[in-house]
């Protein structure tokens, strides 16, 4: 994942609702959003060179997201794959503060990474470039490739359009959030951020959706779970045009 914006125990009768994009290289293979064999069952899209997931959510509620930061200048060229931070998360049964605090003992090992975890009833933060976890309360959130909710411009306007959504009767809105989600908008220059990678770069990636023929936003996803138990994973596919090539819509119960 590389934008997510996503409520925790602020919609009524849903606790948990997220929306975001995975901008990855066209030429990394993946597997669309799925239901995973296995105990506990896992529902997410599958790197198939790394291995793990940037986003999913399993059978008891628990859900992780993961986003990269990006820093040139600190790259580990022998990192482990950070998907798997996702994947290890969703297949245990450690409490979300438990689980980061396991990971911080680690995280230097790994290149920079911004890690959110959680289920219906807690969710909590870690960043390997911040410090130690925290929990988050109840409320709105963005992350992109810097900090928890850092002002980049393409986070702050897809934040405030994810909360005028929220205002309506139906959740998730699925149209409304993919159509925020594919906000190609790049940001003026002036508003760029400075991460060390050329300017013409920096402006690609200033948009919410990124289209070009190398990198782009592979997919679009919507997680929400409800307060009954009905949980909901929807994906939308994209190629290197920035084209729809295919839907997946995943419908599962979860229990506490």
């Amino acid at each position: 994942m590389c934008l997510a914006v996503f409520a925790v125990r602020h919609v009524p009768g849903v606790p948990v609702l997220i929306a975001a994009n995975r901008d990855e290289f066209h030429a990394r293979p993946a597997q669309a959003a799925g239901a995973w064999p296995g105990q506990p069952r896992l529902y997410a899209g599958r790197d198939l060179r790394g291995g793990g997931t940037w986003m999913g959510v399993n059978e008891f509620g628990r859900y992780a997201i993961l986003t990269n930061v990006r820093d040139p200048r600190r790259l580990l060229v022998d990192a482990p794959s950070r998907g798997a931070l996702v994947e290890t998360f969703l297949r245990g049964d450690l409490d979300p503060m438990a689980y980061l605090a396991d990971v911080h003992a680690r995280g230097a090992r790994y290149n920079g990474f911004n890690l959110i975890v959680g289920d219906p009833e807690q969710a909590a933060y870690y960043s390997n470039h911040e410090g130690i976890p925290r929990q988050l309360p109840p409320g709105v959130y963005a992350v992109s490739n810097h900090l928890l909710d850092t002002p980049w411009p393409k986070l702050r306007r897809t934040r405030s359009a994810f909360v005028r959504l929220l205002g309506g009767t139906v959740q998730p809105d699925l149209t409304g959030l993919y159509a925020m989600l594919a906000d190609r908008t790049p940001a003026i220059d002036s508003e760029l951020p400075c991460t060390g990678i050329p300017l013409a770069r920096e402006r690609l990636l200033s948009s919410p959706f990124i289209v070009s023929p190398d990198y782009g936003t592979r997919a679009s996803t919507v997680l929400a779970l409800h307060a009954d138990g009905r949980g909901e994973l929807h994906e939308r596919q994209f190629n290197a045009a920035g084209e729809a090539v295919g839907d997946s819509d995943l419908t599962f119960a979860w229990r506490a």
